[in-house]
């Protein structure tokens, strides 16, 4: 709720500030601390009771409360911003050869001797005291409601730029009625009031299974592989169609999922089209790109990428699913990409629309809502799981609820997963009951009614409504990293931070609670078992919309929306526009970004670079701007992701000036060859995480006080860097990384100054990747760099090291966390890799060798005895897999990538020889160049027949 996240977020604003080396003297201490009780008082208010029936009163109640909160931390921002950039035009003047560097708290020589350094400081110390009296007064007349007074239009100072002098007023008119709102509100939640549950750290792998929402859909899942595996040579077009939710897109994963592990088919491609398609994205996902966007296909129109698409698929048989198609335009425009190769090809259709289906032919799958004991037994084990089973006195209130959600798998799961988390007492049951029977439209009218999902939301913990609602930023249908949601929804201010984990383990927590819930589905896991990706369903992500726009915590922009109407918004997001209209410029005549509030700006197309002076998230696809203009004067970026431009650069600065950057935590740009950063980039304390292409880092200052703001105490990620000097001081301000990306070209320093031995100096580092680009061909690099490694390290990635065999065995020995190890290019030096000792990698879960000259691999099943996953690309003089590997108890899968027919004939005879032994869970999959994949199943048929006899 906006409530909610707008107080977090002025507790964490006033914490910043008041925990910032540079920026402690700026704010009044006496003032904070009486806002800051205020702001626990209300918070605590919200945490405890906040709507469970989404009252008008607690509506209206909960809205003033957040823009009491925005007004306060407006004044606070904005003081700052103007006290930074006071100073920075000061120091300009003195010194016009550079940036000066800000330091508010102490000040220079320059500054004690100018008037007008201590004029400008005392003007904005005491606007400052102004504006949080009267914040303090806001906060203090809702806690007390005993005031009454007048609404003051907050806009009209907005857009006149008096925000930096703002005199706010407290904008409750009648403080009695508002206590009895309260007292009314706080009665009627008394008894069903949720608290906020304390989380544990995430577990490394996800402790709740999904649920089978296949369960009750039988007899279409077995028609489905009948019309897949049928005799018919020729390509057939399968259509499944039904309401939203009912099932279609979870059938269609359910069988592309099962077959990609197979040989049945050669290509498996998926592609999701939706109401606003695009032919060159759909190219593009079926072509293996489903991470990308439309601008990152390069310069290829969609003539180029249907030509490319139709000759990957000539001559092979394939499964093609094209989910959520909304129009025959769509199938039209397509249907010539995919040719009738004779060889018994499928696509797959799913949609919501009769008439579209049966365009294909009168034989499509529908699939019709469930019954009343199939409803039930989805219901039992989304809430329950499947050894519970539901409590005897809740069996009758159970059954009354799940009736009203008509069938609907996705109601089912989604009130599931909420009472799952509930109470389970009859009376909570009971109540919710009523709320249903009272909510929810017939669905038979309105097939679309969001009614029942937005049951869901009302009974989230307060804590949780902020994550669900920003899940509205992200376009329909798309893939969504999980590393990336947690950096925003940690810039956005609305994480509380506790005693005992960080920022983005609390958000984890979060994600977990919001997909045991079945509100985010769950995309691929990482190497750890944490989610990697996740997706949300549509109906869901209209509910977020919906939510989002009622209460005014986001503003999505469609392509016809008129830019001058944001200037209130505080999250302004550009939805997923017309593709061609990507690059379209837009009208923002009349915008002021200098008076705006907002606090976000999200984008998937090339815009002009708007300056919102409080900005806090900057996250833009196709933008060129220089990074010194884009970075110029936005002194409150938390948050700065920049990707992939129309304009190519082959190097980017970064401006000194970026220092000014007073609470930075996320820096990403993904766009030309090189970053280069200034010193300045080290005296930025609340720097989190910093990934950029191949940046230069340069030498941090010689400093014994680690409490001067040189040392990145949050720091967690810093990639890619390139020639790093692993001094011990760089290692004394980064000593807290977690996940480090190393690149050596051929214009390194010489080994010994590399200081690479000082990396068992990083306690805390779990995943490292290290690369020797165009480095000479010999072996023991791990002895000529002195590559030592901490313990602690999870995931190792390596390339160009030509490491010895006992180079490798080494580290098995040094790194006893180890689950994930990459051998990439030139990483193994010889012929060879005997694993002939004792012990081993013995909590490896997943190997990957590339580009490898290797011929022969020796090891058995005692070297790698927790191997889960293995995977061996471009190893082209491989003779064999070792037949032991096959006999590791917790092997999964083999993936083999263009390696040698003897090394797939080995993969395909470990698999037998398990199968032969009831072990039924290893996959095998081989993926050959294109043309001989034909050859390759004909030998792998050959081979075995003449084995098997």
């Amino acid at each position: 709720m906006a409530a909610y996240a707008a107080l977090v977020s002025l507790t964490n604003t006033i914490d910043h500030v008041r925990n910032h080396p540079r920026l402690s003297i700026c704010l009044d201490r006496n003032q904070t601390e009486s806002l800051h009780e205020k702001v626990a008082f209300l918070l605590d208010f919200i945490e405890t009771s906040h709507s469970h029936g989404s009252s008008k009163e607690a509506e209206e109640l909960e809205s003033r409360i957040a823009s009491a909160a925005h007004a306060a931390e407006d004044v606070i921002e904005s003081h700052l911003v103007d006290q930074i950039l006071a100073g920075s035009n000061e120091g300009h003047d003195q010194r016009k050869q550079s940036v000066p560097l800000i330091d508010i708290q102490e000040e220079t020589e320059e500054t004690k001797n100018s008037l007008k350094g201590k004029a400008v400081k005392s003007m904005y110390s005491i606007g400052l005291l102004c504006g949080l009296k009267k914040a303090t007064k806001m906060m203090d007349s809702i806690k007390k409601k005993d005031v009454k007074v007048e609404e003051e239009n907050l806009v009209g100072q907005l857009h006149s730029g008096s925000i930096s002098s703002l005199d706010l007023q407290t904008v409750i008119q009648d403080m009695d009625v508002v206590k009895d709102k309260v007292v009314t509100v706080k009665e009627e939640r008394r008894v069903f009031k949720d608290k906020q549950p304390t989380y544990a750290m995430p577990p490394a792998t996800s402790s709740t299974p999904p649920t089978n929402t296949m369960m009750g859909f039988d007899g279409e899942l077995t028609r489905l592989m009948d019309a897949l595996l049928g005799h018919n040579s020729s390509l057939q077009i399968i259509p499944i169609v039904g309401m939203g939710g009912s099932g279609k897109t979870t059938l269609a994963k359910h069988v592309y999922e099962r077959f990609r592990t197979l040989l049945h088919f050669e290509v498996c491609a998926w592609s999701t089209i939706s109401q606003k398609f695009s032919v060159g994205e759909i190219s593009s996902k079926l072509l293996f790109r489903q991470n990308t966007s439309p601008s990152d296909t390069g310069r290829e129109t969609e003539q180029q990428l249907a030509q490319e698409l139709y000759q990957s698929l000539i001559r092979k048989k394939y499964l093609v699913i094209l989910d959520d198609m909304w129009s025959i335009e769509a199938w039209e425009k397509i249907q010539f990409f995919f040719p009738d190769n004779s060889n018994g090809s499928r696509i797959i259709i799913t949609t919501r629309l009769l008439d579209l289906a049966s365009y294909f032919g009168p034989s499509c799958l529908k699939m019709s809502c469930l019954d009343e004991d199939r409803s039930w037994k989805l219901f039992c084990q989304t809430a329950f799981g499947q050894e519970e089973g539901c409590p005897r006195e809740l069996e009758r209130i159970g059954k009354k609820i799940v009736e009203k959600c008509k069938g609907l798998p996705l109601s089912i799961v989604v009130i599931g997963g909420l009472l799952g988390k509930s109470h389970k007492t009859q009376e909570y049951w009971e109540y919710f009951a009523i709320i249903i029977r009272n909510s929810i439209l017939n669905l038979e009218d309105d097939p679309r009614s969001l009614d029942i999902l937005s049951l869901s939301y009302s009974h989230l913990p307060a804590h949780l409504k902020p994550c669900f609602l920003y899940m509205g930023i992200f376009p329909e249908d798309r893939n969504i990293h999980v590393s990336r949601l947690i950096k925003l929804w940690v810039a956005e201010g609305f994480i509380k931070p506790n005693k005992t984990q960080g920022l983005e383990e609390v958000a984890e927590g979060y994600l977990k609670d919001l997909v045991d819930r079945n509100l985010i589905a769950v995309g691929r896991l990482g190497w750890n078992g944490k989610i990697k990706t996740c997706n949300i369903h549509d109906l869901l992500r209209d509910l977020c919309l919906m939510a989002a726009r009622k209460e005014r915590f986001l503003h999505v922009m469609d392509l016809f929306d008129i830019p001058g109407g944001i200037d209130n918004e505080r999250r302004i997001v550009f939805g997923d526009l017309s593709p061609h209209n990507m690059y379209g410029p837009l009208d923002f005549h009349g915008l002021k970004p200098s008076a705006s509030v907002a606090r976000s700006f999200v984008s998937n197309r090339r815009l002009p670079m708007l300056k919102f002076r409080l900005l806090r998230v900057f996250d833009v696809l196709g933008n060129n701007s220089p990074l010194d203009d884009v970075l110029d004067k936005q002194v409150n970026l938390r948050y700065f992701r920049k990707l992939y431009g129309w304009e190519y650069r082959f190097f980017h600065v970064l401006p000194s000036s970026i220092y000014l950057l007073w609470n930075l935590q996320t820096l990403i740009i993904r766009q030309g060859e090189s970053v280069i950063a200034p010193p300045e980039i080290w005296k930025m304390p609340q720097l989190r995480h910093v990934d950029c292409v191949n940046m230069y880092l340069p030498e941090p200052p010689l400093s014994d006080d680690q409490q001067d703001g040189s040392v990145l105490m949050n720091l967690q990620t810093l990639q890619t860097t390139m020639n790093l000097t692993l001094s011990e001081e760089v290692c004394k301000r980064i000593i807290n990384v977690k996940k480090l990306k190393i690149t050596y070209d051929r214009f390194a320093a010489m080994p010994y100054r590399c200081c690479l031995y000082n990396l068992c100096q990083l306690g805390k580092l779990e995943s490292l990747s290290c690369a020797f680009e165009s480095m000479p061909i010999f072996g023991g690099w791990l002895h000529y760099w002195s590559l030592t490694f901490p313990s602690s390290l999870k995931k190792l990635s390596l390339k160009g090291c030509y490491l010895h065999c006992q180079d490798l065995m080494i580290i098995g020995c040094w790194l006893p966390n180890l689950e994930v190890l990459n051998l990439k290019e030139r990483s193994i030096f010889g012929p060879a890799w005997n694993l002939l000792q004792e012990g081993g990698f013995l909590r490896l879960k997943s190997l990957k060798i590339s580009w490898n000259y290797l011929l022969h691999w020796n090891a058995d099943s005692s070297h790698f005895p927790a191997l889960e996953k293995l995977v061996l690309e471009d190893l082209v003089l491989l003779h064999e897999i070792p037949s032991s590997i096959g006999e590791i108890p917790t092997l999964r899968s083999i993936d083999l990538h263009r390696c040698s027919d003897s090394a797939a004939f080995s993969a395909m005879k470990i698999l037998e020889e398990q199968k032969s032994l009831g072990n039924d869970d290893l996959r095998v999959r081989v993926v050959t160049v294109d043309d001989e994949m034909r050859l390759f199943k004909e030998n792998i048929k050959r081979w075995f027949g003449n084995y098997s006899d």
